[in-house]
């Protein structure tokens, strides 16, 4: 069988990466705003703690119903639809500053942003061939993760206050538009049923398969999502200005990146669970020391360091839960456990932001760090736990780096179909040796 080269793949599906990277832009930098803005204006810590929690409700709204406007009326006339409602959220937000309208518009951002995403999802699936989909959507994973890192540097730009950066979001969602619907990628004729929500979720039986990654993506979310949504407050309760939040910020994110793939290697060749675990102790034991000796303000270095160290261990993790759990999914099946998967961590990054933001208005600052340490405890016993009760796999599937925001389930199964087919081709190759 012929098979693809990865370069000229590459050059057919840049524009939707470019305007994926663009997507993910904007919305990282919205979030951090949104969050400053609302510590500027006096905003409760609950309060922003919803907005931040309100994007993820609409995260997993969108990805299990926005299927189905695709299918309606089509990608490109759903892309450009939603990036339109997507880039004049901002402005609403600007013109209405309000701590309990807020998380209103970010769920309407959620929706858009999940909807958007699986129209990019679904073109790199059809562009790709199933000799390089899963470096494709390696790739794809590591565009949004340095997308990230960007777009809170743009947070240097101007003042939380003024409107120059609510303007700048809604350029860069409108200026997404451009590529994607300018793409050479062929988009598929109509959403598969997957993206429409017809794939069958079944929480129980994921359970059966994966109890591990079952709480730990759960309790990975929680950790993520409070992060994201209230870690520019914590940097500004520090007394960081703007541009040392967006350091801040983009430290912790640049710090996910660098060691999602390294990770990701050494997870093939051990058992999942006690990299997943012993990454979660470590961050459980540097959170600890830094909520017991570190003062409460302390030099920029200390804190730059402390967040690269945290990126490094906690926002990888989801991507090496998905690979666990993909060891024990058998074919078929990996649509509806890749939805339910996205249901627990978007549960758990929802609900995150809502116990920090409680927690920051009881008991201070520290609140979100015991909250973070607490799921990552939470993590490393149920993994050791489980380790005592059930082997490792023998067949272990390849790792994939995922987005830093899982939205759609079609291109991770069809990926993980190409790659079960390619173990299979190299395990009939080695016995006919």
């Amino acid at each position: 069988m012929v098979r693809s080269p990865l370069l000229p793949t590459l050059a057919t599906v840049f524009a939707l990466l470019l305007g994926y990277a663009l997507l993910q832009m904007g919305n990282t930098l919205q979030g951090s705003l949104l969050t400053l803005r609302g510590g500027r204006e006096g905003f409760p810590a609950l309060a922003i703690g919803l907005t931040g929690s309100g994007f993820y409700i609409g995260l997993m709204a969108g990805s299990l119903r926005g299927g189905h406007l695709i299918r309606a009326v089509g990608h490109t006339r759903a892309f450009a639809a939603l990036a339109a409602i997507a880039s004049t959220v901002p402005l609403l937000h600007l013109m209405v500053v309000d701590p309990w309208l807020w998380p209103v518009g970010r769920i309407m951002t959620g929706f858009c942003f999940a909807g958007l995403f699986i129209v990019v999802e679904s073109w790199l699936n059809g562009a790709s061939t199933s000799a390089v989909r899963g470096q494709i959507l390696s790739i794809y994973g590591m565009t949004g993760m340095l997308a990230g890192v960007g777009g809170q540097m743009l947070l240097t730009l101007a003042a939380p206050t003024s409107f120059v950066l609510f303007c700048l979001v809604s350029i860069i969602i409108s200026c997404a538009l451009v590529p994607v619907v300018l793409s050479r990628a062929q988009a598929p004729v109509q959403a598969p049923d997957e993206m429409a929500g017809g794939a069958s979720l079944d929480l129980r039986r994921l359970y059966r398969q994966s109890p591990f990654g079952v709480v730990a993506a759960a309790l990975v979310g929680m950790s993520t999502g409070s992060y994201y949504a209230l870690g520019p407050l914590f940097a500004q309760r520090l007394g960081l200005d703007a541009s040392a939040v967006a350091a801040f910020m983009a430290t912790g994110s640049l710090g996910g990146f660098l060691a999602t793939w390294p990770m990701g290697w050494l997870s093939d060749r051990m058992d999942r669970r006690l990299l997943v675990s012993g990454l979660a102790s470590l961050a459980a034991i540097s959170l600890t020391w830094m909520l017991t000796f570190i003062p409460e303000h302390p030099s920029p270095g200390i804190i730059y360091a402390m967040v690269a160290l945290f990126g490094a261990l906690v926002i990888p993790a989801y991507s090496l839960v998905l690979a666990h759990v993909n060891d024990h999914v058998p074919p078929g099946e990996f649509a509806a456990a890749s939805g339910g998967m996205l249901i627990l961590w978007g549960a758990g990054a929802a609900l995150g932001p809502l116990i920090g933001g409680a927690a920051m208005s009881s008991i201070g600052n520290r609140g979100l760090g015991w909250l973070i340490l607490t799921a990552q405890l939470g993590i490393a016993a149920w993994g050791f736990y489980r380790m005592s009760q059930r082997a490792a796999p023998e067949a272990k599937e390849d790792f994939l780096v995922m987005p830093v925001q899982p939205v759609g389930v079609e291109l991770v199964a069809v990926t993980e179909e190409a790659v079960r087919e390619r173990n299979a081709e190299s395990r009939e190759g080695t016995a006919a040796l």
